[in-house]
């Protein structure tokens, strides 16, 4: 393995602050979710959603590895979500007996919606106050849209 400086990495983010700031973070992102005046969302269903989020076209014996949860557990959700328009299916073209699940924009623009005012608030509250909370908005986008695949 070639050393990262000499890939032109400068350093300066060890393992250690990096796991912190991703506790941090997953912890902002639990509060962004959290509003009394939403419906909750059944865990199995935000797990399945997350998936397909993360692999896109994955079939539902797929997704029940990854999620841990039963087959017949996925394929409700999956017919929940559908049925709201959250996911979409497809019969897998090299295999007539999969079928392939993926996030739709209404999933996306919920998502948003549901997060964002409620992420402002978070990071408002964290760096107490809003031209922060804006600056951070602006870098963790950034850095979304470097580490991040797009869906």
């Amino acid at each position: 393995m070639v050393p990262m400086e000499s890939r032109g990495y400068p350093g300066g983010m060890d393992g250690r602050r990096l796991h912190r700031l991703g506790r941090h973070l997953i912890e902002l992102a639990r509060q962004a979710g959290l509003d009394s005046a939403d419906e909750p969302v059944p865990e199995g269903e935000v797990a399945v959603m997350a998936d397909v989020i993360d692999h896109p076209g994955s079939s539902v014996r797929e997704i029940t590895d990854r999620t841990g949860f039963s087959q017949g557990h996925i394929s409700e959700c999956v017919a929940r979500l559908t049925e709201r328009a959250l996911l979409a299916t497809e019969v897998d073209a090299t295999d007539r007996r999969r079928t392939l699940v993926y996030p739709t924009d209404v999933l996306f623009k919920a998502i948003a919606r549901r997060t964002e005012p409620l992420l402002g608030e978070a990071l408002i509250d964290a760096l107490g106050n809003s031209a922060d909370a804006r600056r951070a908005t602006e870098l963790l986008d950034e850095l979304a849209d470097l580490l991040l695949p797009e869906h």
